[in-house]
């Protein structure tokens, strides 16, 4: 879990620098978009359908997966 965390830590600080950089060069997120012609909206109608596909399927997936992992929890022998 440590490092996971780690990992999200310098994520967040490489964006907040890169953000910092551009944001000193006056180049905005909307810029950037209309360049490869997008529009918040379409960026945001995309994540959207994205996320009515992912939901479902990882709530089925779950219905498969954790009661597996539950009983290969419970039949693992103790450890020391």
């Amino acid at each position: 879990m440590g490092r996971v965390l780690a990992a999200v830590v310098k994520i967040v600080i490489a964006s907040l620098m890169a953000g910092a950089v551009l944001s000193a060069l006056n180049i905005s997120a909307a810029e950037i978009l209309s360049e490869i012609g997008l529009t918040p909206e379409a960026v945001f109608a995309m994540l959207r359908t994205g996320a009515e596909w992912a939901i479902p399927n990882l709530v089925l997936g779950s219905l498969v997966i954790v009661p597996i992992w539950l009983v290969t929890m419970l039949l693992r022998p103790p450890r020391n």
